[in-house]
């Protein structure tokens, strides 16, 4: 075994592989840019060396986890004897596989040329055909040419997919549907393959209907032993990433099983295969209407072979029981005992399923927003718990996730003795999530693994988007603020001229909850701390309370990212002497009555515990986790974060008046930026006229790109960015003035105009 190993990568897979590598008493080596300098994986590794440019800060992957001379450098400094890659960055690059090897480093993962001959997606598909395991028609040609491409898919038939030949993780890859789109695809895919894997060679395949995801773990050492590890279904995905993972698949039966196991097998085998690898397939999906056939084995299709270690492995690890006493296996433990030179010590006939594991895979985006990537510092984080579950993360309180790298956080694993058991643990658990300061898909996992079709088993890859257009209540957060458009609740008409407003006769959505729960948290924060004596200035305190009258209503103006602004009005119900109307302890509210907008009253009361806020709305308590972004510079003061069921929203302060005054600034054809990222092409000039929807520029952030459309016929009145430039949420990229205003502007004035009317006056 080694001594020193230093680990090319970040986040929650260099916690995971130098968790295993103290568990081994071996000594272990991070890496990190600038961005990354108080990262976990830096703080618990033993030894940790920066990378970049020595004269500037630049934290790009490109500049670091990319540079090959820089790691090994690093390796040369600490004495590290291997490296592991980790997945991602440099994990499937031949060229860092051999710079390793020639720089006596032991490469922990497979031979160079495995790794060129399978990270090639068109000799691949070549050298497993020769092998006998089944492929997915599609083009021939090793370097096809655009025209090769077009007549492949005349050959094959529509819809076809398109995907980069150098690359994998689903970047890239383009379903087309129709000729008439194929041209545009191909450039679109093309650029993401250059940019995301120095090569924009692609190849192109029949889309298969209804098609399933699964995949087969193999293992094989430098002895001639090659076993597979059972399969792993990764069918729930959206743009062909994936966002569930299980083991096993529900789909297969044992013939199938073991069909697609031994043809894993002889793909590792054909291309001199050692370490640990996935093999990917694509089966076709059954009809839900029609009788399942228990028997005999199903059609499968080789896609693709991953030379890493998958993401989801954890699932594998969780599932799979090897020899008499059902020992779980530590993968990469054995990637590092196989590199080592040691042999397997057990046989496929060792290997079997005991139970079922599922992983759901928590990333920096936005649901709400079709999915864009987001960004921020992480004010709270709370991994869940319990048993069964398991998480693999690679963030802590304060980090800051920026758009330079991938978006995913944290993997949360769920194990159980069947798959029922297992989905309810795993729903438990992300419900149990709490990260306020970022925006991410923790409770969105949690509504996909309730789905009826999901709970039954019966899934593919077009599931989700499927799902998005057509039910889409059933991915949807109830307490999102885009729920918010109807008044809380239904008001029983006031009292003529007694001066009481209308009570609620329902209780108020869950959506108007939320702003309940921030207004009332923003209440709260007025009080002010008692001076010394316990005394404390009643008029002071935000109670409402005026002689002889009606507590008067506290304003609290919110407004959320993508939605109009609300006004929540609150007021003691205490309407007696001085000390029972202002005597409002710190952390807890009287009850009050509150409405939304022109909604109905509520009778309410909240409670703070640390980072939670009890809310009883009505007589039903719900309780929020609970942030404040405190953070100097921004605009609009200090942002309430909420969080509940795995679901998290910023809510911000609303100032009409400022933003009335920003907003008369401001052109109703301005872009801005919809995420933080990059701007990769500028497509237009200041100055040209451009027709509505006509690409404009092209904002990349976290491997996704997301192109920026003009929004009318107009013409360009400013540009702001250029290609290469790095931008934040909001920011203004471009303005399109419509047709008719720049004509008008442009336009002589007209001689001798008559003088205007005067301006009407209203007061």
């Amino acid at each position: 075994m080694f001594d020193t190993v230093l680990v090319a990568n970040r986040g929650e897979i260099a916690l995971r592989v130098i968790r295993t590598l103290r568990r081994l008493g071996v000594r272990s080596v991070a890496v990190f840019s600038d961005a990354d300098a108080d990262a976990p994986h830096v703080r618990e590794a033993d030894v940790a060396v920066r990378l970049g440019p020595a004269d500037r800060s630049d934290s790009s992957a490109a500049e670091t986890y990319l540079r090959t001379d820089q790691i090994l450098a690093a390796a040369r400094r600490t004495g590290a004897q291997a490296v592991h890659p980790g997945y991602g960055f440099l994990a499937e690059n031949p060229g860092f596989a051999r710079a390793c090897a020639d720089a006596g480093l032991v490469f922990i993962g497979p031979p160079p040329g495995a790794v060129e001959l399978m990270g090639d997606k068109i000799n691949a598909k070549e050298a497993v055909r020769a092998a006998g395991v089944p492929v997915v028609p599609g083009s021939q040609a090793s370097a096809p040419t655009d025209g090769d491409l077009v007549a492949a898919a005349d050959e094959i038939g529509y819809p076809v997919l398109l995907k980069p030949s150098a690359g994998g993780g689903g970047k890239g890859m383009r379903l087309v549907r129709d000729r008439a789109d194929l041209p545009t695809e191909i450039a679109a895919a093309r650029r993401v393959a250059r940019t995301a894997f120095g090569d924009d060679t692609l190849l192109l395949e029949r889309w298969v209907d209804r098609p399933r995801h699964i995949e087969v773990q193999v293992l094989a050492d430098a002895h001639g032993t090659t076993v597979h590890l059972g399969e792993r279904e990764c069918s729930l995905q959206r743009r062909h990433q994936k966002l569930i993972e299980e083991a096993p698949s529900v789909l297969l039966n044992a013939e199938t099983r073991a069909a697609m196991g031994a043809a894993a097998v002889r793909a590792a085998e054909s291309c001199g295969y050692t370490g640990a690898g996935t093999v990917e397939f694509i089966v076709p999906g059954i009809d839900p209407d029609a009788p399942s056939a228990a028997e005999g084995v199903r059609d499968f299709f080789f896609m693709e072979m991953n030379t890493r270690l998958q993401v989801e492995h954890p699932v594998t690890e969780l599932a799979v029981a090897v020899g008499a006493d059902s020992a779980r296996l530590d993968l990469v433990e054995w990637q590092l005992r196989v590199a080592a030179g040691e042999p397997l010590t057990f046989t496929q006939s060792d290997i079997s399923f005991l139970g079922h594991a599922i992983e759901a895979r928590i990333c920096a985006e936005d649901p709400e927003r079709d999915f864009l990537p987001t960004g921020g510092r992480i004010l709270t984080l709370d991994e869940p718990r319990g048993e069964g579950i398991r998480v693999d993360s690679g963030v802590a309180p304060g980090t800051v996730v920026t758009s330079a790298y991938d978006p995913m956080l944290a993997k949360v694993i769920a194990y159980g003795p069947d798959r029922p058991t297992a989905l309810r643990r795993l729903r438990a658990a992300l419900a149990d999530t709490r990260i306020l300061g970022v925006t991410t898909n923790t409770g969105f996992l949690r509504r996909l693994l309730a789905h009826p079709e999901v709970v039954a088993g019966r899934l593919d890859t077009g599931l989700v988007e499927q799902t998005a257009r057509q039910q889409p209540a059933l991915l949807t957060a109830p307490y999102s603020p885009a729920n918010a458009t109807a008044p809380a609740g239904t008001a029983t008409p006031a009292h003529p001229g007694d001066g009481t407003d209308a009570a609620a006769t329902e209780p108020p959505s869950p959506s108007h909850l939320l702003y309940f729960a921030a207004a009332l948290a923003r209440h709260l924060e007025l009080t002010p701390a008692a001076a010394p004596g316990d005394w404390t200035d009643p008029f002071s305190l935000p109670s409402g309370w005026r002689l002889g009258g009606t507590p008067a209503w506290t304003t609290h103006r919110l407004r959320t990212p993508g939605q109009d602004p609300v006004s929540v009005r609150i007021r003691s119900i205490t309407a007696g002497n001085v000390a029972d109307a202002t005597d409002n302890p710190v952390g807890l509210t009287r009850e009050v009555e509150l409405r939304l907008d022109g909604g109905a009253v509520h009778r309410a009361r909240a409670t703070l515990a640390g980072d939670r806020l009890h809310l009883t709305v009505d007589g039903l308590q719900t309780t929020f986790s609970l942030a404040t972004d405190t953070t100097p510079g921004l605009a609009a003061g200090p942002v309430t974060w909420l969080g509940v069921e795995g679901d998290a929203w910023p809510l911000h302060g609303y100032d009409p008046a400022v933003e009335s005054a920003a907003g008369a600034g401001a052109h109703h054809g301005a872009l801005t930026a919809p995420m933080p990222g990059t701007v990769t092409v500028v497509k237009t000039t200041a100055g040209e006229t451009v027709r509505k929807g006509q690409p404009l520029l092209v904002l990349e952030a976290m491997k996704m790109e997301h192109v920026i459309a003009a929004p009318h016929d107009g013409v360009v009145a400013e540009l702001r960015v250029t290609a290469g430039a790095t931008v934040a949420m909001e920011d203004l990229l471009v303005v399109v003035a419509p047709a008719e205003e720049a004509t008008a502007r442009d336009a002589p004035a007209e001689p001798d105009a008559a003088p205007a009317e005067p301006a009407e006056v209203r007061s």
